[in-house]
């Protein structure tokens, strides 16, 4: 009797815990019925995909739902990340290394030829003693690699392949989007091999050729309570920066150890990259006829080209001039104005050594009085503390000088 009444008692208990563990199915399905999202109107979901903004997250929102899908390629702001810059060499040989990460590193080489002409340009303005020392520059520019090029956009699909990998250029990737009006590309890096400690950042804007741009270089960046601040070198000593000695002229020193040639390499160097990066966005342009705004950046802070919706439209209407030696816009005269200081320190406490700071626009851009002695466009193109750094040097003393097209 009593073994009956403990079979009895487990079987209940059994079927008590059985019951609580498995729910209803009918009662699940009440539960998940309700999508919250669906409760959120379109404009607010544009909203945030704006915001989000970025190529591979909105990629990801397109396999969400059929109604993510049918959103994203109504967002008017977007990000491209490129992920990795591909060498002309890495298509026959993936495995082959030290591949240049510099993705315009092969035009430096085929504009040797041209850049003569702007060294003669140069040397006019600063006479025979300081040409001397600006000739030698060339002899830096042939160091420089030639084995890479940006590989997106080679084919008419916007893919190349390689190693078995199938890479997507920007303009395939933007390919399904309608109504872009604000659009930012990222590349991986810069692409200019600087030294560490050195400065070198540009800005510049474009139309279907060069409208201007600003160079903010320092042979290097240190803080003021180092000691190297005060130590004598070929730039210049910050303990007498500010003193009545520092009239503004450039040093002897400046020409004999090196300096005017460094900054003649900078110079080009970034007028070069800012035409590569120029050339490879019309395709963009062309097919997406909503941008008002189009930057192309790179991770590094290093350079930035900038064209707004008037500069767009006179690239639709005017097509680019390419350069015959290789895939670049012709870089047309200019007339440059370029500002130097030994040493330059900042409210915040950076310093900068060897500062100098060039402002260019094309020989047949229209003047604007006061322009130049106001800096408003040069000082405006770069960010803090940068943009303090270009406030301080339009202050002292200006250096003219004209380079050709090449």
């Amino acid at each position: 009797m009593s073994s009956a009444v403990r079979v009895d008692l487990s079987s209940s208990s059994a079927s008590y815990t059985s019951t609580r563990v498995h729910p209803e199915p009918v009662m699940a399905a009440e539960h998940h019925a309700v999508d919250h999202f669906d409760r959120l109107p379109d404009p607010l979901l544009l909203l945030v995909f704006n915001k989000v903004a970025d190529v591979k997250a909105l990629g990801r929102f397109c396999v969400v739902s059929r109604r993510f899908h049918s959103m994203v390629p109504q967002v008017d702001n977007v990000l491209v990340r490129v992920d990795c810059v591909i060498s002309d060499d890495d298509s026959s040989s993936p495995s082959s290394p030290d591949k240049s990460r510099s993705p315009i590193s092969s035009l430096f080489k085929a504009v040797l030829s041209s850049i003569g002409k702007p060294f003669q340009a140069l040397g006019q303005f600063l006479g025979p003693k300081r040409s001397a020392s600006l000739a030698s520059a060339s002899s830096v520019l042939h160091g420089l690699s030639s084995s890479a090029s940006l590989a997106a956009g080679t084919d008419k699909d916007g893919q190349l392949d390689q190693g078995g990998v199938t890479h997507h250029s920007p303009i395939q990737v933007l390919k399904n989007f309608n109504e872009i009006r604000f659009l930012r590309i990222e590349l991986p890096s810069g692409e200019l091999g600087i030294d560490d400690g050195v400065l070198l950042r540009w800005r510049a804007d474009f139309g279907s050729t060069l409208d201007s741009c600003v160079i903010l270089g320092a042979s290097s960046v240190i803080h003021s309570n180092s000691s190297s601040v005060f130590e004598d070198g070929f730039e210049g000593s910050c303990s007498n920066n500010n003193t009545a000695d520092d009239n503004g002229n450039l040093p002897e020193s400046f020409y004999s150890n090196g300096g005017l040639k460094l900054r003649v390499v900078w110079t080009i160097s970034s007028l070069i990259a800012a035409s590569a990066r120029h050339y490879l966005l019309q395709p963009i342009i062309l097919e997406h006829k909503t941008l008002d705004s189009l930057v192309l950046t790179d991770a590094d802070g290093q350079g930035m080209l900038c064209m707004n919706r008037d500069q767009l439209d006179e690239l639709r209407d005017k097509p680019l001039s390419a350069s015959s030696a290789s895939k670049r816009t012709l870089v047309p005269a200019l007339n440059m104005r370029l500002w130097y200081a030994p040493c330059l320190e900042l409210p915040n406490g950076m310093v900068l050594k060897g500062a100098t700071l060039v402002a260019i626009r094309p020989s047949e851009h229209p003047a604007v009085k006061n322009e130049m002695s106001e800096g408003s466009w040069v000082s405006s193109a770069f960010e803090e503390p940068y943009g303090t750094a270009a406030k301080m040097l339009v202050k002292r003393r200006t250096y003219c000088l004209e380079m050709n097209s090449f």
